[in-house]
């Protein structure tokens, strides 16, 4: 059980963490963008992401896997946070000399069918008593299930199950098949996924700020916007609330209906 588990040992910025709000007052009242506009986000692919990933994917109508950049060791590629005795455990998919000198699919995970039996277990143990633990490890298990030996295709695939369970309607593209453009780096790549794709509006999470120019963007008819999550607390077995955990955690307490509205908890800010 403990083989895919660690302690929680990345910090939130102070602006991303706890509080509580009212979330039926606070949804959809400043995303103030036009419906036809046509909207892209780019991400490297995470493994079962946090509630602000799916926000973003829910934000845009076309989704790019950020594939053919580096590896990111102790990022959230191959693992995230899920609830463990009341506290954040990482869940994590071990892979084959994870470096941050070679690309995302160039990464092989190492999960054999003992691994996979041994990581459901760790899930039943954490979540078993949850109110929707049996549809959400239906979906889980169709995660794991994926045939293939790179930990890309498990990540992406733990994004797209999960967000059409939500209802997400965005399409998702791999960079390395649908743009070719590798020798470019940070905001020329994203400019370039930009153009070939015709979107009007990018979008990208806050963290992200001083990556980017809004000229630059502006220059090529792109319209840059963050987002930026709300906090939000849900029951937690009746614990005081982990904040920030993965899509997992969120799933097995609120359900598809709730889990859905959570969707619409951030703000969407002009660059």
């Amino acid at each position: 059980m403990t083989d895919f588990l660690r302690d929680n040992d990345i910090d939130y910025p102070a602006s991303l963490a706890g509080g509580s709000s009212d979330l039926k007052e606070e949804l959809g009242t400043d995303h103030n963008l036009p419906v036809e506009t046509s909207r892209l986000a780019a991400m490297q692919p995470y493994f079962f992401p946090y509630l602000g990933y799916f926000q973003l994917a829910n934000a845009v109508d076309q989704f790019v896997f950020l594939d053919d950049v580096s590896f990111i060791k102790r990022g959230w590629i191959n693992r995230n946070r899920i609830l463990v005795n009341g506290e954040g455990k990482y869940l994590t998919i071990p892979c084959f000399n994870p470096s941050q000198n070679r690309l995302i699919n160039e990464i092989e995970h190492r999960l054999d069918g003992k691994g996979k039996r041994k990581l459901l277990l760790t899930i039943r143990h954490a979540y078993g008593k949850a109110p929707f633990f049996t549809e959400v490890m239906t979906l889980i298990e169709q995660v794991l299930d994926t045939d293939s030996p790179y930990i890309q295709n498990l990540a992406e695939r733990s994004v797209e199950v999960c967000a059409r369970y939500l209802g997400i309607e965005c399409r998702f593209y791999r960079n390395s098949v649908t743009n070719g453009n590798s020798q470019l780096k940070a905001q020329e790549r994203i400019i370039d996924i930009c153009c070939k794709a015709g979107a009007q509006v990018y979008i990208n999470p806050a963290g992200g700020k001083k990556l980017y120019n809004k000229s630059d963007f502006r220059d090529q008819g792109i319209d840059l916007r963050f987002i930026k999550p709300k906090p939000v607390e849900y029951n937690q077995f009746g614990d005081k609330h982990i904040p920030w955990l993965s899509i997992i955690d969120v799933l097995m307490f609120n359900g598809r209906r709730n889990s859905a509205d959570l969707l619409e908890a951030y703000h969407l800010e002009q660059a």
